[in-house]
């Protein structure tokens, strides 16, 4: 009867009839996408895991004023980005600098943790680095 594309990435909204009672109903289809592999630094590979992403990300932003939602946003757009590169294996450092763009945008707390993590921050010296590259962005 209808179809209708939402929000959610690749996800199709469709209205139907059943031809024999005449009930409507919705249905929601999805692309089913290939498994993506991550590469870790270390050469090891593992399951693209959108649940250990968020994990990470919802650690990020504690206490700060960030919507689980939009963690979520965040999360889908970077699947889709890595989805699109048409590869089966994607390297973690591309997965990570994807997901630090995200976070610079939208809390500068959260991205300043996030990237402590992910660029494994030695010492308060790489912090008062970031934080000095952060303001010059701010300045632009």
């Amino acid at each position: 009867m209808d179809k209708r594309e939402t929000d959610d990435l690749d996800v199709t909204r469709r209205r139907r009839e059943c031809l024999k009672c005449g009930k409507r109903f919705t249905t929601y289809e999805r692309v089913e996408g290939i498994e993506l592999i991550i590469v870790k630094k270390d050469g090891r590979r593992e399951a693209f895991d959108k649940e250990k992403l968020k994990r990470g990300l919802v650690r990020a932003c504690e206490k700060r004023p960030v919507p689980v939602e939009q963690i979520d946003k965040i999360i889908d757009k970077v699947e889709a980005e890595i989805r699109r590169l048409d590869t089966k294996e994607v390297r973690s450092s591309i997965v990570g600098d994807k997901i630090t763009k995200e976070l610079k945008k939208l809390d500068q707390v959260a991205y300043i943790r996030f990237a402590s993590v992910y660029r494994s921050f030695a010492d308060v010296t790489d912090f008062q680095k970031e934080l000095k590259d952060l303001l010059k962005d701010k300045k632009r």
